[in-house]
């Protein structure tokens, strides 16, 4: 596996392979990889003849008070996990190259962006959609694979792409789940082990949901006061949204269909805050 930390090398790379008829399937990360990131690595590795990572801490994704300069890092065990797993080249930039000084602009997608997620943290996919076009940008990919835990994120990317022309196809991988249902994250390193059984809270209340609506029930109030009483149940937990939407505009809803999505972002101890999703009819991907 190469390591490649400036952006111009990596471009040139990538422009090799091209020339020589060889796709590109590419995974963007922050980093401190979980079976989760490996398995989107390896999705990429099945449907492309190269895979490229990147590992980069976005600074312009986080917001005051945010876990920047706190967030975990481990470069030795991401290279060792990225090369296990059949990754061709690991791209490594440093916030210099990515931000040059004088930068003055950035990628903004209006509409999809302003509630769940970004209600609470401003900014947060102006960031994520101006690094993510940079990254097209220098690796010049075929695909990207992103997971589906972060389903606004993959909404907003997929609605960006369309609107930009940008030739890069978007493909979502299902939520990877612990043994005991925890959707895989980097953040659920901070959490005490008691801690943990307080995050069990949202993919319980995903099982409590989709049960009910198994049983007929389709009115999001009676729903969402259900999952609310099951997470306000656990220790240490604060509920920062309970949200029913249509999956393709994120519109919230009033009554569950087949294209009803349940997402949930709760703060466990204060600190961490864990994000969750799951289509409460469909019998197909995303199920605890």
């Amino acid at each position: 596996m190469k390591i490649i930390r400036d952006p111009a090398a990596m471009t040139a790379w990538s422009r090799e392979q091209s020339r020589s008829g060889v796709s590109i399937g590419f995974v963007p990360t922050m980093g401190f990889f979980h079976e989760g990131h490996v398995s989107l690595m390896r999705m990429a590795g099945q449907r492309n003849d190269k895979v490229v990572v990147s590992l980069f801490v976005n600074p312009t994704q986080f917001g005051p008070g945010e876990d920047l300069s706190n967030y975990p890092r481990d470069f030795d065990r991401d290279s060792q996990l990225a090369g296990q797993a059949g990754v061709d080249v690991l791209f490594v930039p440093d916030t210099e190259s990515m931000y040059p000084e004088g930068a003055r602009t950035t990628v903004s997608v209006q509409g999809l962006t302003e509630f769940l997620c970004g209600a609470d943290r401003p900014g947060h996919f102006t960031g994520v959609t101006t690094i993510v076009t940079k990254l097209f940008n220098i690796v010049l990919p075929d695909e990207a694979v992103f997971g589906r835990k972060d389903f606004q994120q993959l909404v907003v990317i997929r609605q960006m792409c369309l609107d930009l022309n940008v030739g890069v196809k978007i493909i979502g991988h299902p939520i990877v789940r612990e043994d005991d249902g925890l959707a895989m994250s980097s953040r659920n390193a901070y959490l005490s082990d008691e801690l943990r059984e307080s995050a069990l809270s949202l993919s319980k209340s995903i099982i409590l949901a989709r049960r009910s609506v198994v049983a007929g029930e389709r009115d999001v109030d009676a729903l969402a006061a259900s999952v609310r009483m099951l997470i306000d149940s656990y220790p240490e937990t604060s509920v920062d949204y309970i949200s029913f939407f249509n999956d393709q505009t994120l519109t919230p809803v009033a009554r569950i269909d087949e294209a009803t999505v349940l997402a949930l972002a709760v703060k466990i101890g204060g600190k961490v805050r864990l994000i969750d999703n799951s289509y409460l009819m469909s019998p197909e991907d995303n199920q605890v």
